[in-house]
């Protein structure tokens, strides 16, 4: 299952497109260059950026995926998520990235 952050990070490059990229997120369908920024997975970890496609692998499918961010490219996930640690930094004084959102 598939949710969405109240507030979603965009890259440039999904922004006009956002709403045609969580739709075909949610339907599992093949997407070219959509990565999804979510919780890590590891407790030891921030955040995970994952390519759009691996949602629909089964394992992926069990779990409930708490989407924040997406974005086009790799480097624009790890754009995003370098933005998104300064802001939570800044707001919280720590890394709390579960607590923040």
């Amino acid at each position: 299952m598939i949710r969405w952050a109240d507030k979603l990070y965009l890259g440039e490059s999904v922004e006009s497109r956002k709403k045609k990229v969580m739709k075909s997120v949610e339907n599992g369908k093949l997407t070219f260059a959509v990565f999804c920024i979510t919780y890590a997975s590891n407790p030891d970890n921030l955040l995970d950026i994952i390519n759009a496609n691996e949602l629909s692998f089964p394992y992926y499918q069990k779990k409930e995926m708490y989407i924040i961010g997406l974005a086009g490219s790799k480097s624009e996930a790890r754009e995003l998520v370098r933005g998104m640690m300064e802001e939570i930094y800044r707001e919280t004084g720590g890394f709390l990235v579960r607590e923040y959102f």
